[in-house]
This record gives C-alpha cells, sequence and structure tokens, in this order.
C-alpha cells in the first residue's frame, strides 16, 4: 500500500500516543507532531513533556509546541510543513485557520461512538451512565466540538464491572487501529463521511470536576457502583464521611437486597467496609483516606476502627 502522504499529528496524552505511534510505523511520513508546551509539574514543579513529545523526541520527529494556535508564526510553520491530512488525538480545539489547512481535511479520533458522547469525558460517562457499548470514531474537525462527519468506527463491548481505567487502554489500541485505517481510506479515496444527527436523546460527555465525582448515596446501588468504576483511576469517585472525612473510592463491589437501613449507615468488620444504599450496599475494597496512601480494604480495616456512628454523605 502506498503510504507516501505527509502527515501532521496533534495530541497530549498517552492515549494519543498510541495512535501516532501506529500512524508512524505504518509507513506514513509524520513532518509535525504538535503539542502543549512543557509545563511544571510535581512537588519541584520542573517542567513536564507530555506523552506525545516523549515518544515523538524517542523517534526524532519534528516537534511544534505553540501556546497560542492562532500564532502567526506557528501557521507559518505549520503550512511550511506542506502536510496532505492532519490527525487530532486528545488535543485541544482548533481554530480553523489550523484544520482547514491541509488537503485532505483533519480528523480526531473520539472514544465514542458518535454522535453519543460528544465531549471531553466520553469514555467515564459513557460507564457512568452504564452503557454496556462503546467504541472509537473518526471524524472531520469542524467549528464544533466533536460535531464533523463522521468517518470510521470501532465498537467495544463493556463488561459488567470494568473500570474507565481499563475501557480506556482498549479503546486506546482500537483508536489507533482505526486511526491508520481512516488514513488509508482517505487517501485511497475509500472513505464516507456522513453528518452526524442532532436529537434531544444524545447524551453528552462533559468536563468532570469535583462537584460532579462525588457519590450520592441516595441513588441506587448500580448508579453508584457505575459511578465508582467510572471515575476509576482518575479523576476517581469521592465522599465524605459525617465527620467531614474525605474518601476516595478505587474499587467497590456491590449486593442487591432489601432493608431498612438509613442510607449511608456504615457496617465495617475486619473484613469488609459495606455502606448502604437504596436497595442494597456498596462494599468498598480499594480507597484513599485524605492525607494518607492508597490501600486495599483489609489493611486499612485493621489498621482502622471506624466509629459505628459515622455516616456516608
Amino acid at each position: 500500500m502506498n503510504r507516501d502522504k505527509k502527515i501532521v499529528f496533534m495530541g497530549t496524552p498517552g492515549f494519543a500516543v498510541k495512535s501516532l505511534k501506529a500512524t508512524h510505523e505504518s509507513g506514513y511520513k509524520v513532518v509535525g507532531v504538535i503539542c502543549p508546551p512543557d509545563r511544571p509539574a510535581g512537588r519541584g514543579h520542573k517542567l513536564q513533556a507530555c506523552e506525545v513529545k516523549k515518544y515523538a523526541l524517542s523517534e526524532g520527529l519534528n516537534i511544534l509546541q505553540p501556546e497560542k494556535l492562532k500564532n502567526p508564526e506557528f501557521l507559518s510553520e505549520l503550512e511550511a510543513l506542506d502536510a496532505d491530512l492532519f490527525i487530532i488525538v486528545a488535543f485541544r480545539m482548533l481554530p480553523k485557520e489550523v484544520w482547514s489547512m491541509p488537503k485532505y481535511g483533519t480528523f480526531n479520533i473520539h472514544g465514542s461512538l458518535l454522535p453519543q458522547y460528544r465531549g471531553a469525558a466520553p469514555i467515564n460517562w459513557a460507564i457512568i451512565n452504564g452503557e454496556t457499548k462503546t467504541g472509537v470514531t473518526s471524524f472531520f474537525i469542524d467549528e464544533k466540538i466533536d460535531t464533523g462527519a463522521t468517518l470510521l468506527s470501532k465498537g467495544y463491548e463493556i463488561g459488567p464491572n470494568e473500570s474507565v481505567g481499563e475501557v480506556h487502554d482498549k479503546l486506546m489500541c482500537l483508536g489507533a487501529d482505526l486511526c491508520v485505517e481512516t488514513c488509508d481510506a482517505i487517501f485511497n479515496n475509500k472513505i464516507k463521511a456522513t453528518a452526524q444527527e442532532s436529537s434531544k436523546e444524545l447524551k453528552e460527555a462533559p468536563k468532570l470536576f469535583k462537584s460532579n465525582c462525588r457519590i450520592d448515596w441516595s441513588k441506587s446501588t448500580l448508579e453508584i457502583h457505575n459511578h465508582i468504576r467510572g471515575l476509576s483511576p482518575y479523576p476517581v469517585a469521592w465522599f465524605e464521611l459525617s465527620d467531614k472525612t474525605a474518601i476516595k473510592v478505587y474499587k467497590a463491589s456491590y449486593t442487591l437486597h432489601t432493608h431498612e437501613e438509613e442510607i449511608g449507615t456504615i457496617i465495617c468488620t475486619k473484613k469488609e467496609f459495606n455502606i448502604y444504599t437504596l436497595d442494597g450496599y456498596i462494599s468498598i475494597d480499594e480507597l484513599q483516606v485524605s492525607g494518607k496512601k492508597r490501600m486495599d480494604i483489609r489493611p486499612f480495616l485493621n489498621g482502622i476502627s471506624i466509629n459505628p456512628e459515622l455516616k456516608a454523605c
């Protein structure tokens, strides 16, 4: 297969690295890698490169790190690369001056089956909402967020107990395959762009904040279970005890049964940390108390005594 076309790749986190690697190793000419400027991170606030830059450096690829995507100097550098196609994976919103530049357009790899779950956190929200299927979609960029014409997609069946971290890694690999397949289809004129539907029934995937990561114990047991696994290992579901102690929950299981306990009641043994819900209880298996390290539940319970009067809230 002829893969002599020139490509510019734009991305930031590890999720994007797989797609960049697959594109580079497939034989396409990656003439530029666009990623954010290095940022201070860690205790020493030393400048840290993003994962995409680290990979690009290891392969000797040409790297551009613009602070502003509309900067005339950057736009000139980008145009000088004379790329046939731009690929975007987990990057920021692009101005029209950028995405309209290449002859074959600019496509994005998104972590959902569009048009469902447009937005910043599609994998999280699919699991939080109890979906049993998700996937990855390639689509052409336009003026709005995740609304451009779709190209190709690959589906994935979500296991009933899979965390967002596990699904993320599966979609990362599917996305890399889809990235190369989309390039091949575009360059061989075997692609059909399909306009996305607009409907009130579409589910969105907005940014996650501390407020919408908090566990609502008044919800059903299964809803809480999905909320926890949809936020693990990042950004992590959390709750407070009635004494204001904050607890992050990385892993939990659940039991459905009728009971007369007050919602939020905590029942602890040396082996279990159970919190009663509307129609059962959640068993916390891995947690992190504010100011402490992440722990499995048994060593945690062996080293602490939970006041039986405390409630989850």
